[in-house]
């Protein structure tokens, strides 16, 4: 565990009204706001947690979002930042399956990948107002296929390359590395506690809290399931933040993103 170092992989940009930021609050208007993947790196191994988004299906799918993304920014540029490959990362997590979290994973098909037991059957059968967070089928051959959207899928796919090892609650992923179940943006939806022996914690809360003042005010994003299990499980984050002392960090908060580490820096 003291030599975890925990990589931020910049993904690009999006664009969303602020009023889906900040669910019935805002205020209004454009706000451009960071992805982010995250790379740890540790004596169990590496873990690549989400891959972003893929700046084409952005295009043609979410034109509205006006993706911005460079070639370094996409999953395998980022990682060639490190002089890494996508055939270096033996294992691959999902916060959860929507767009800009999953739009990497197809380069992957030779990595372990872990989610939550839920999230494949809700990006197969995603209620009415989740079918665009769950629009880029890629990650998933049996997703796809079940929406009738195989033709996402890069060639060689299969639901054998692209199955997933399904896990419920908190789950340790390595010593000091645990994933902590925050449902309520979706079903399956995963904040990241990652412990040093050098340093603070870091708490990662990815969508559970798009920014920290959603987490201050308790204030998610439009884009969820269950707004109730999303308060509740960003009060969580906020009582583990204090117990353990840990650094909080924001999945698309752009002021505090602009203060982080990226690329070739790293946590540890």
């Amino acid at each position: 565990m003291s030599d975890t170092k925990v990589y931020l992989l910049d993904g690009g940009t999006l664009v969303l009204d602020g009023f889906h930021i900040f669910w019935n609050r805002g205020p209004g208007g454009e706000v451009r706001f960071p992805v982010y993947s995250i790379l740890i790196e540790h004596a169990e191994g590496r873990f690549l947690i989400d891959t972003g988004f893929d700046y084409d299906h952005v295009m043609a799918a979410l034109a509205f979002e006006k993706p911005q993304q460079t070639k370094d920014q996409t999953i395998p540029g980022a990682l060639k930042l490190l002089g890494l490959e996508p055939k270096d990362i033996p294992v691959v997590v999902n916060s959860h399956f929507h767009f800009d979290h999953v739009g990497g994973n197809k380069y992957f098909p030779h990595a372990k990948k872990i989610c939550h037991k839920n999230e494949i059957t809700q990006a197969a059968q995603p209620e009415v107002f989740e079918v665009l967070g769950y629009s880029d089928l890629s990650f998933s051959a049996e997703a796809a296929e079940a929406r009738g959207k195989s033709d996402q899928l890069l060639e060689g796919t299969t639901a054998a390359n692209s199955q997933f090892e399904l896990i419920e609650g908190d789950v340790e992923l390595a010593k000091g590395v645990t994933f902590i179940y925050t449902p309520g943006h979706t079903v399956g939806n995963y904040s990241l506690l990652v412990e040093f022996g050098t340093r603070k914690p870091i708490l990662f809360t990815i969508d559970a809290a798009y920014t920290e003042q959603s987490l201050k005010t308790n204030n998610q994003a439009s884009f969820h399931i269950d707004p109730v299990a999303g308060v509740r499980s960003m009060e969580r984050l906020k009582a583990l933040a204090a117990e353990k002392d840990a650094d909080l960090m924001y999945s698309h908060d752009m002021a505090n993103f602009q203060t982080y580490k990226t690329g070739t820096q790293f946590y540890g």
